[in-house]
């Protein structure tokens, strides 16, 4: 199975470490439940559905970002019908993977749906739009910054580098000072990198920084698995996390130790609160991370 369907198929435990999970039933009610971020701006949740999805409510009609895992896509656009007599008009992806665009095929072909260059290019390769002829993939897409609308309605994307994947985009509400950051500040654990989509070990201090440097005026951070937003405050302190990761991973293996012998020392500074030291197996787990730097380290 393909990795990117594969992180559509995960489950949050504890501080949001990712954990690898068996698929969904699919005849299992998909709930959808709803959280009032700010005026117009929704999170939608919902067991077993993947990543976190926002639902911003314009003049116009409704922006989505991120549609979750597959069949997840109906039960979104129903409960938006419950919030606004509006339509769906926009639907930005985040990154590639499962649990974050596989709804899309269920969205109607006609809306506009947007993501990074990288991330069109990664999202052709999987299955999932392969079976649909297409439906759901971007039809916009940009490299560094794009603006969709204006005034209060105004949404603006930025690329700051790889990270998660290589096209993590970040989606900035202006006028009410929040930004949905997908699976690139998932949550407050070590972070998934997927290095068959150009994730990197080695930058992603870098493009979180750049993130914290060049984004203005936001206050709320919607994550792309956490139960709950964080703030501006925290990006900073996620940078410098990884940051530390970084410092230490690169000494170990200068150091001699394999990426194995590694991955068994390595514990969560005590001056990182509340951060989970679960880490996630998925791609290969702490010791998987650890032989991506090292391949990065070798370039």
């Amino acid at each position: 199975m393909k990795r990117g369907l594969v992180l559509g198929m995960l489950l949050a435990v504890g501080a949001l470490a990712a954990v690898k999970a068996q698929p969904p039933d699919p005849n299992a009610p998909k709930v959808v439940e709803v959280e009032k971020v700010k005026d117009n701006l929704y999170v939608l949740r919902g067991a077993n559905g993947g990543g976190n999805t926002a639902v911003f409510v314009t003049a116009s009609g409704v922006v989505v970002v991120d549609a979750k895992n597959p069949g997840w896509g109906t039960p979104i656009l129903n409960k938006i019908k419950e919030l606004t007599p509006k339509p769906v008009t926009t639907l930005i992806n985040t990154h590639t993977h499962g649990d974050h665009v596989s709804g899309n095929v269920e969205f109607p072909a006609t809306i506009d749906f947007v993501a990074q260059e990288n991330t069109k290019t990664n999202m052709e390769k999987m299955p999932i739009f392969k079976e649909h002829n297409g439906v759901g993939l971007p039809k916009r897409t940009f490299k560094d910054k794009m603006t969709i609308g204006r005034g209060a309605d105004q949404i603006d994307l930025y690329y700051f580098g790889p990270g998660h994947t290589n096209g993590d985009a970040w989606v900035v509400f202006p006028a009410l000072r929040t930004m949905h950051a997908g699976d690139i500040f998932a949550g407050k654990n070590l972070p998934l990198v997927d290095g068959d989509n150009g994730g990197s070990v080695l930058h992603y201090p870098e493009s979180l920084n750049k993130a914290y440097a060049g984004i203005k005026n936001v206050d709320t951070i919607i994550n792309g698995h956490m139960p709950a937003q964080t703030t501006f405050a925290d990006l900073k302190e996620f940078a410098d996390f990884n940051q530390d990761f970084l410092t230490w991973a690169e000494g170990a293996l200068k150091s001699g130790k394999t990426p194995a012998q590694a991955a068994t020392e390595w514990k969560v500074p005590a001056k990182y609160a509340g951060y989970s030291a679960t880490v996630a197996p998925l791609f290969g787990g702490l010791e998987g991370r650890l032989k991506r730097l090292q391949e990065e380290l070798k370039k």
